[in-house]
């Protein structure tokens, strides 16, 4: 390892690396602005220069960029001299000249990386008295807030958003020093990643709209550690409360899952708990049909009454924690108990596990999927169903450019000068889906079927790869590039709703390891816990639709509207089979409206809860405030539940922790879920971690109306965390506790570099989860049957599912601002099948009794008609299904809007 010398202390650093990235990983303060970890170094804004000496005996030296310099061996650097603290110095004086003087308003203050470093290199005083450059800001749509005149032109935001995430729609307009960074006119930003903008941006530029319109200082947001829940990858997040409210979703770095990224829905969409939808107190219905609330007592007697000496059944939740989850099927029996998935999507989701844990191939975090050199994607549109995965497939495609970076001995941290080496080219990537996909653009090839026609491809292309068949077709060309790679991935999941799918992508894998490729596969999963709930079944299981057939008198209903996983008919048949209905959830639906006793569950952000994402991968989320009024952790009420209908075998449980050790026995996953964090009894220096930072203010002032003592906090029994501001925050707590980022000098998310081990590594207390599928056994799936080639039929449309970042989610559609995005439910037509049904788009069509607007795609599978799955209008559409198309006849057109609509369009 390289020895190099900084302000005449010699340092042993790591071979490859750049000079910023070495101090930083040193510890020492460096101030930056236009590097960032993830997206390498360009030089732009000359903040982190230093002087560099050729030897001993030069006195002079010269000024260099830290972050543009690579470290050698023996190499001389001064940090701290007047010469290049001067520099620094002069560079952000010069910054200033434009900045406004508006810190005490700005929604950035106090969390601002600009703040940070006009400190960290001294200055202070401004001596510029001349009129300031000023701009017009954009409205960039519900999400995203501009405030221009803080700009500092680090180019961060138009590196992210087009350099990484593939964005278009955002751009640095205008030249020399007249630089402006928004659209080319105004509009809602279009790439799913923009809200990465709010952290990306080291100063006040882009911000989160709800929070500027809910507004609450940065410094007294109560945080603690979570997982999001609006889809199955599992992404690390810090949500910010104040007042019992969700105030923001920020990343937590994962270096395994997220790394330093969200996708707009896991950042926006949680605030769906701070809906007027919320349940505060359990209810039961009169007998007029009408719910009452209880107080805890009647509640109490209510449990007793109903319970007692009944047989019980149980409905699952792929978005309630693995716990919670787990006490159901305990207090009913496995044989009565349904994951809560539809059965359809249950039996995918057993196929996709059972392929994971037996395939010769590697199952891969989403970082090993970015070291991908070849990939093929089956049967999904991944930005709008694991859009996280997506952004990894963006960094998958560099690593052509990396190659050949690397035959140059460019190193890594080289952004600019590898982007100009590659310029197009890139690692193959295939896109096999029924329509157009947001992945298209960097794609070698996209290939439009339906589903059954996906599966005839996959299979040919393992033939051709085992060499039991030959082509000169799409499947040659694609096992082609499979085959020329080293690290070729898989990638596929239930969205297209076909299990011969599903064979077909791990039959590819296994013929790759075959040929002696590193191959990867990976399937995604539908829901924050779809993973964790295929394993919770894996050896019993009853689905949803026999229940009806079953003599329980009892239905407890976990986190679940039942009506997006069932047809209408069939809840109304297992509501007359089954006389009582228990729902537990936290926001109002049309499955509590039909139940006879509603339970108030706690929320995400109030709750401890064990996720299992698509990887197989357990992460620990903690509540990050306590639940008000009457709600409860829906696994507290399952206890409550057990003593009502009389069990014992639950009643050791009393603490969050004892569920998964007092259940665990010999199952390697309840062992998993039960070491997925700390405990509660974790202690750093004998302390708990707090969950406010030390600059949180005002505990007696903000409930002075009530009482001007201040409070008692609030005790977590359940967990390490502390609902405080008092504790041990050291950099060396466990990465699981990590509940915010902030070191002296370093008050926003930059921070970070002081809790790793290494620059853009795991943390130093680790804490990235538990992979549970390396020690699983379970048995092989059944091939399941090649479909028949897809045929056109007259009159007839075959339904192909399209899922909507934005209005496909159950909850996250309810999220402020996400609303304006979702759009209305949508069929997407062949222009040709349109003309033929006399539609235009925009105009209404009636399928099975839904009205959905028109919209016209030429990458439709004529023959075939695209729907906008998980929207309310088409709940009791099922992909593969055929169906009439008709006109309808009282359609009110939607008036054009600004932008672009993120969430049902394209």
């Amino acid at each position: 390892m390289p020895v190099i010398k900084v302000d005449g202390k010699d340092y042993e650093v790591a071979e490859g690396g750049n000079l910023l990235e070495s101090c930083l990983g040193l510890g020492l303060d460096l101030p930056y602005f236009c590097w960032h970890p993830a997206m390498g170094s360009i030089g732009a804004c000359r903040q982190c220069a230093v002087v560099q000496y050729q030897n001993e005996e030069d006195t002079r030296g010269r000024i260099v960029m830290a972050c543009m310099t690579p470290v050698t061996d023996g190499a001389i650097f001064d940090l701290s001299g007047e010469r290049a603290s001067g520099f620094r110095q002069t560079v952000v004086e010069s910054l200033m000249v434009d900045h406004p003087h508006d810190c005490p308003v700005c929604a950035e203050g106090g969390e601002c990386h600009l703040q940070d470093m006009t400190v960290m290199t001294g200055h202070r005083d401004r001596h510029y008295r001349g009129t300031k450059k000023t701009y017009r800001n954009q409205y960039l749509g519900p999400l995203i807030h501009h405030e221009m005149n803080r700009c500092i032109t680090c180019y961060r935001c138009t590196r992210f958003y087009r350099d990484y995430a593939g964005g278009t729609d955002l751009a640095a307009l205008a030249a020399h020093d007249h630089v402006y960074f928004g659209r080319h006119r105004e509009g809602t930003l279009e790439s799913p990643f923009a809200g990465n903008l709010v952290e990306v941006c080291p100063t006040g530029v882009f911000t989160d709209k709800s929070l500027v319109h809910d507004y609450t200082r940065k410094w007294d947001l109560q945080s603690a550690p979570s997982v999001c829940t609006s889809c199955g990858v599992g992404c690390n997040t810090l949500p910010g409360e104040r007042y019992g409210r969700l105030k923001r979703i920020h990343n937590r770095y994962n270096p395994a899952v997220n790394g330093y990224f969200l996708c707009d829905r896991g950042r926006f969409g949680g605030t769906h708990v701070n809906a007027e939808s919320r349940i505060d107190f359990p209810a039961q219905r009169d007998s007029e049909g009408r719910f009452q609330a209880l107080t805890d007592e009647a509640c109490a007697r209510a449990l007793r009454d109903r319970l007692q000496g009944k047989r019980l059944a149980g409905i699952g939740s792929p978005r309630a924690g693995a716990e919670a989850n787990l006490l159901l099927q305990r207090l009913v029996g496995a044989e009565n108990y349904a994951s809560g998935m539809a059965d359809d999507e249950h039996a995918l989701m057993q196929r996709a596990l059972a392929h994971l844990v037996n395939s010769t191939a590697h199952n891969p975090s989403l970082r090993e999927i970015e070291s991908a050199d070849a990939v093929l994607l089956l049967g999904e549109d991944l930005t709008h169903t694991a859009a996280r995965t997506a952004l990894a497939l963006r960094q998958a495609v560099r690593n052509e450019a990396h190659r050949l970076a690397e035959e140059l001995r460019l190193a890594p941290w080289q952004d600019a000068a590898i982007r100009n080496l590659a310029q197009d080219r890139r690692s193959p990537l295939h896109v096999v889906c029924a329509g157009s996909t947001d992945l298209d653009d960097i794609a070698a090839g996209h290939y439009r079927l339906v589903a059954a026609d996906q599966a005839r491809l996959a299979s040919d292309i393992a033939a051709i790869i085992r060499g039991e068949a030959r082509s000169d077709g799409a499947a040659a060309r694609i096992a082609a590039d499979l085959l020329a790679a080293e690290r070729p991935l898989v990638l596929s999941g239930p969205g297209a709703g076909s299990a011969a799918l599903l064979d077909g992508a791990a039959a590819i894998a296994e013929a790759l390891v075959a040929a002696g490729k590193a191959a990867m596969l990976s399937f995604t999963a539908a829901e924050c816990n779809s993973m964790g709930q295929a394993l919770l079944c894996r050896d019993s299981h009853i689905a949803l639709a026999a229940l009806a057939s079953t003599d329980a008198e009892v239905l407890i209903i976990l986190e679940n509207d039942l009506l997006r996983r069932l047809p209408m008919a069939s809840v109304e048949a297992l509501r007359a089979r089954i006389p009582t209905w228990i729902g537990i959830d936290c926001l109002e639906n049309d499955t509590l409206a039909r139940c006879d006793l509603v339970l108030p569950a706690a929320a995400f952000t109030e709750t401890e809860a064990t996720y299992i994402n698509q990887e197989g991968r357990a992460q620990r989320a903690f509540p990050t405030h306590p639940p008000a009024e009457a709600r409860r952790p829906a696994w507290r009420w399952l206890l409550d539940l057990a003593r009502a209908a009389g069990d014992r075998t639950l009643s050791g449980i009393g603490h969050f922790d004892d569920i998964g050790v007092t259940l665990a026995g010999e199952d390697p996953l309840l062992q998993g879920i039960a070491s997925a964090a700390p405990d509660h009894s974790f202690r750093s220096r004998g302390l708990k971690i707090p969950r406010q930072p030390h600059r949180y203010s005002g505990r007696t002032a903000m409930r002075a109306d009530v009482s001007v003592h201040e409070p008692r906090q609030t005790d977590d029994a359940d967990s390490a965390l502390a609902f405080s501001m008092e504790g041990s925050a050291t950099t060396d707590r466990p990465g699981a506790l990590l509940s915010y980022v902030w070191s002296p000098g370093w008050n926003s998310n930059q921070s970070l570099h002081k809790f790793q081990s290494e620059i853009g590594g795991a943390l130093r207390g680790e804490g990235s989860g538990l992979r549970l599928l390396d020690s699983l056994a379970v048995a092989a799936a059944t091939p399941a049957p090649l479909p028949e080639a897809f045929s056109r039929r007259e009159q007839e449309w075959l339904l192909q599912a399209r899922h909507h970042l934005f209005g496909s989610d159950e909850l996250s559609r309810l999220g402020s601002g996400i609303e304006a995005l979702t759009g209305r439910a949508a069929i997407y037509l062949h222009p040709e099948d349109a003309s033929r049904l006399g539609l235009e788009a925009g105009d209404g069509a009636v399928i099975a009794g839904a009205a959905l607007e028109v919209r016209l795609d030429p990458s439709q599978v004529p023959g075939s008609a695209g729907f906008s799955t998980g929207y309310p209008e088409t709940l009791a559409l099922r992909s593969g299904e055929w169906v009439n198309i008709d006109v309808a006849s009282d359609w009110q057109r939607q008036p054009e809007l600004i932008g672009s609509d993120r969430g049902a369009a394209s």
